[in-house]
């Protein structure tokens, strides 16, 4: 059953006495809004209305929830805060003998936010507050970047993959069993008892490539023991195990398996949390776990957006999903989206015009600008192809792309290109001549390419600087890392963030009027 906070104030309550904790702190500031800052009404559904003991007020868990990752601390250490520090009790209104909860309920709360779909709910209000407030507009100038994030779970190498793969798939069986495990060869059993590595010479190839097809021979013999089987989690940790066989296991020219060459792109790199990637932020910048994707409010500053996305997708892939959740889940029209050139792709460009949004990103150019295609004047409606040379293309052709639309190639002449000064920089072919091939969406990456030279462009796009310091913000409180494992709780962690984050804006944005702060609280939906 819900607990509620008691509206009556009490003697005792820390800021009833004088003490250290600014006024105009973030504490402080808290202080005088906690009444109105959450409500348990708002989380009402979460819990039965009529029958058990009652719960901690979600009002207070959601106050301790923010603070929590306001402060980017553990649950323990929360815990202790509360006990002992006196900036939380003022924060929250608390007495000075207050006897916190056990810190478990704080992973209760959190999953029955989860359990009830609530996970967005500090974020929500926070930023319904804004518009309530007028600071943010009906219609938007979304920020928008990405951030990479370092999973929290182990990252392993292959042969820790496939053992540990064949455990997980045992366990979901049911092999833990005594009747069940006695079934069970002994090298298969041996996966159960043990999950420490094989005591072999790690630094002899020939006995990693032994133990190597020890392991491949006893996960095929595992996945054969539970190919009938329909439960959920024994074929969600089948899945994963054949995942990795896939990824990171290829067969010699004598049959025997060996480590693949390359790195499969969507390749796993951890059994603790599945769904960690690879990532890279630059050529020089890579990490293992999840980028979050970022949308802020150009005028205001406030977090409109804060989703996790695999760490191996491009920066741009996830633009649509974005600004679609932007405008739903906060109920404004995105009129101009400015963002780097990752998310400038025509493909991007197409899906912004057809919505009506205005995409200032920039077209990637090419390192050598002077043959770059760029450089080409191309004509699509005429077919025609000029080289910076003044060179016209002998032939074009109707091909089609990767996603099977229709594009032109254009090619040039050998005889021609090797004629040219810049030949040896312009063409990479060893037997035909400059070939330039355009983009489906080619007329509007031209367009992109003519207003990105002017200054209106170079104005808008220096707006962009604004992403980069909610995101340092973001980093600051504790986002950098993930404090869970699977997407639904690293959700929930970049929600709550982005929620303390947007009160630290607000702070500044009601300009220390923190009675009309209240007021709009208690009115926001």
């Amino acid at each position: 059953m819900q607990g509620r906070r008691n509206p009556q104030h009490s003697l005792w309550e820390a800021q009833a006495w004088p003490h250290a904790v600014p006024r105009d702190s973030f504490f402080g500031r808290m202080s005088a809004i906690c009444d109105q800052l959450f409500r348990d009404d708002d989380l009402a559904d979460m819990y039965c209305p009529d029958n058990g003991r009652p719960s901690w007020p979600p009002s207070l868990m959601s106050g301790i929830t923010l603070l929590q990752f306001f402060t980017d601390v553990s649950d323990e250490e929360a815990i202790d805060r509360l006990r002992f520090d006196l900036r939380w009790k003022v924060a929250l209104n608390l007495p000075l003998d207050f006897e916190p909860p056990d810190s478990s309920t704080l992973c209760v709360f959190r999953r029955r936010l989860l359990e009830h779909g609530r996970e967005r709910y500090a974020f929500d209000r926070l930023v319904q507050v804004g518009r309530a407030a007028g600071f943010i507009p009906d219609k938007v100038t979304l920020l928008i970047d990405t951030t990479p994030q370092r999973g929290a779970g182990a990252v392993q190498d292959t042969y820790t993959l496939i053992r540990k793969g064949i455990r997980k798939v045992l366990k979901a069986a049911g092999y833990t069993a005594g009747q069940k495990r006695r079934q069970l060869a002994s090298n298969l059993a041996a996966y159960l008892e043990s999950d420490r590595k094989a005591a072999i010479d790690w630094g002899d190839p020939q006995a990693r490539a032994a133990h190597l097809k020890v392991l491949v021979q006893d996960a095929e013999a595992v996945l054969a023991l539970v190919q009938e089987t329909s439960e959920p989690e024994v074929r969600t940790a089948a899945w994963l195990l054949t995942k990795v066989l896939g990824d990171d296991v290829e067969s010699d020219e004598g049959g025997d398996p060996r480590i693949a060459h390359g790195v499969a792109p969507d390749r796993m790199v951890s059994m603790t949390d599945p769904e960690m990637r690879h990532g890279r932020k630059s050529a020089a910048q890579r990490f293992d776990g999840r980028k979050v994707g970022v949308a802020a409010d150009q005028a205001s500053e406030l977090l409109l957006a804060a989703e996790p996305m695999p760490a191996n997708v491009g920066d741009g892939q996830r633009l649509e999903e974005i600004v679609a959740s932007v405008q739903e889940q906060q109920g404004v029209q995105v009129e101009r989206v400015i963002a780097d050139g990752a998310f400038g792709s025509g493909d991007n460009r197409a899906a912004c015009a057809q919505q009506g949004i205005d995409l200032v990103a920039p077209v990637a150019e090419a390192s050598d600008a002077e043959v770059a295609k760029s450089a080409f004047e191309i004509d699509v409606e005429t077919q025609s192809a000029t080289c910076p040379q003044g060179q016209k293309a002998t032939r074009c052709q109707r091909v089609k792309d990767a996603q099977g639309r229709p594009v032109l190639l254009f090619s040039f002449e050998r005889s021609v290109c090797e004629a040219c000064p810049l030949f040896a920089r312009c063409v990479r072919s060893k037997r035909e001549g400059r070939s330039v091939r355009t983009h489906y969406h080619e007329a509007l990456l031209q367009a992109a390419r003519e207003r990105q030279r002017s200054e209106e462009f170079k104005a808008l796009y220096r707006l962009r600087a604004a992403i980069e310091r909610v995101i340092a913000c973001l980093v600051q409180h504790g986002l950098r890392r993930a404090r869970y494992i699977g997407e639904a709780k690293v959700r929930l962690q970049a929600q709550w963030t982005g929620a303390a984050v947007n009160l630290l804006r607000l702070f500044t944005l009601f300009e220390g009027d923190i009675g009309r702060m209240g007021e709009v609280l208690s009115v926001a939906g």
